[in-house]
């Protein structure tokens, strides 16, 4: 008895100081979300559900707009026009207040019939969750609605407060404003790594062991690995692909076309009702391109 006594008390003693079983990183491409979902389950078991954060990115990754005009695929094609030939005259006067007046008139569907299915699934699992989106503060509103229509909520498992804050506040001396409602983290545009360890450390959120993350960005789900490397927190992403089809699809000619077709609807609804929820500016020619 005495024997058997002590084998177990080593036994048990060999259990209590065995070093923790690492999380690896990793850098994963998928087209289906299910994988996301399956995998921040898994180590949910694996580690406890409070040790595990979920992050989804919002656009091309768990919804996508209905036609091209308003896109992500839009907006990089005229960032990258004003950049390149400012006299284009398919170049908008303000993309940002564009984007708000589509993001107003348009809908969007899930990246695939499952997604908010999915979203759920880690969601009851008792993962925290939270969506990260490049989109900024201005957008809000649209962004719920949306969020909302497609049955995708994220307050329920959110990084507390899961109700987040009622202003947006500047992440950095020279940064832009940024937003947290509702497990929603809007950055603006900004590194989602560091917006990311930010957020935490403006909440007091304690450091997972685990983030699983995916983007349809690969410098977004990098940035989460440059951000986190070598803090004792694993990072697990996928660059989700499902949308690279249609983005790579975009008919920049067609989309300018609609644009010029939606605009005076977008104006007399505008003057009409007044430019709470947006508000358009007059198309100016800049004084270089007179001539072109």
């Amino acid at each position: 008895m005495p024997f058997l006594l002590l084998a177990s008390a080593l036994f048990l003693q060999a259990c209590a100081s065995a070093p923790p079983v690492k999380i690896p990183d990793r850098t994963e491409k998928t087209d289906d979300l299910t994988v996301v979902a399956e995998t921040a389950i898994e180590l949910a078991e694996q580690h406890g559900a409070n040790n595990v954060l979920a992050v989804f990115d919002i656009d091309n990754t768990l919804l996508a707009m209905e036609q091209d005009l308003g896109a992500d695929q839009w907006y990089y094609w005229q960032k990258a026009l004003a950049e390149e030939d400012p006299c284009d005259p398919r170049l908008v006067s303000d993309r940002f207040a564009v984007m708000g007046a589509l993001f107003y008139a348009s809908a969007m569907r899930p990246t695939q019939p499952d997604a908010a299915a999915l979203l759920r699934r880690v969601q009851d699992a008792g993962v925290p969750t939270i969506a990260l989106t490049a989109r900024g503060a201005d957008y809000r509103l649209n962004t719920f609605r949306e969020l909302r229509r497609n049955e995708m909520t994220f307050w329920p498992q959110a990084i507390p407060p899961a109700r987040g804050w009622t202003e947006p506040f500047l992440p950095v001396p020279d940064g832009r404003p940024v937003f947290y409602e509702d497990g929603v983290y809007s950055v603006a545009g900004q590194h989602k790594g560091e917006m990311l360890k930010i957020l935490m450390e403006r909440t007091g959120y304690p450091v997972p062991a685990v983030i699983v993350m995916t983007d349809d960005k690969q410098d977004n789900t990098d940035a989460i690995h440059e951000a986190f490397g070598g803090s004792g927190t694993a990072v697990q992403t996928w660059h989700y692909t499902a949308e690279d089809e249609a983005v790579a699809a975009f008919d920049a000619d067609d989309a300018a076309t609609q644009w010029e077709r939606l605009r005076p609807a977008l104006k007399t609804i505008e003057a009409l009702f007044g430019p709470d929820n947006f508000s358009l500016p007059e198309k100016v020619t800049p004084a270089e391109c007179d001539g072109r």
